[in-house]
């Protein structure tokens, strides 16, 4: 993956340059042979696509330095975060972002009206290169989500997620593309804010081991990093009043 990431660094520096085609032309000759191309998106941006799946693996990472116009994009997510719902942050958020890395069949578990979620908001499939199929489900919460005793205003206690978790692993879910009823390999834990570690590791005392290696947190700060690289548009109620209100105009023609 280095090596992949110095051939397209270097190609993306010297866009132009007659070689940068011939520099990405070899690479994927490589490439082609593990089943997998590299090209270069509208951003200028180094990319790898799993050809049999279609899935695009990004090279860049969430934790880089972000540029000063993707600081700006992290600022306005930040504060729709703030203020959007439970609901908005699954829909607006979670299942564009989760599109974008590859995750597919992202069915959303009847959060709205509570009915048939059995401890996750959403259950997803994943397609390994080797074409094998992961299942997740996410659990969701807006706020923080703390050790505390009691649940505080805009918090959650992690001891709801352990039940939610538990009831998410031992219960099976219906896949329509095999017809027939499978369990979730891992349980996505996901927060709008800070998951302490406290938290963290309350529920991992409380989970054997075989449960625990199937549980993975996602904080705000994954949250905005991996939305922000993976050039998504902000959700609408992320804009400013006065961009979002020239979404809706209509076309001069």
């Amino acid at each position: 993956m280095k090596v992949i990431r110095r051939v397209l660094d270097k190609g993306e520096a010297q866009e132009g340059d007659p070689d940068r085609s011939k520099a990405l032309a070899a690479l994927n000759i490589v490439l082609a042979r593990k089943g997998w191309e590299a090209f270069y998106d509208e951003h200028g941006l180094g990319q790898l696509r799993h050809i049999a799946t279609n899935t695009i693996a990004q090279i860049e990472s969430p934790h880089r330095p972000l540029t000063p116009s993707e600081l700006k994009r992290r600022e306005q997510l930040l504060a729709y975060l703030d203020k959007c719902s439970e609901d908005e942050l699954i829909e607006e958020v979670l299942l564009p972002l989760f599109r974008q890395l590859g995750f597919h069949r992202i069915t959303a578990a009847g959060h709205k009206d509570k009915a048939l979620e059995y401890g996750k908001d959403v259950w997803m499939k994943y397609t390994l290169p080797t074409l094998h199929v992961l299942y997740f489900g996410i659990q969701a919460k807006k706020g923080k989500l703390d050790s505390a005793g009691m649940g505080k205003t805009g918090s959650s206690n992690i001891g709801e997620i352990l039940n939610q978790v538990t009831m998410m692993l031992g219960h099976q879910i219906f896949d329509p593309e095999l017809n027939r009823r499978v369990l979730v390999d891992h349980a996505f834990i996901v927060a709008g804010g800070e998951i302490t570690k406290q938290a963290k590791n309350w529920l991992g005392e409380r989970l054997d081991a075989t449960k625990r290696s199937q549980v993975m947190f996602m904080d705000r700060d994954d949250i905005l990093n991996l939305f922000i690289v993976t050039n998504l548009p902000l959700p609408k109620g992320a804009l400013p009043p006065r961009e979002s209100e020239d979404l809706d105009e209509d076309l001069p023609f």
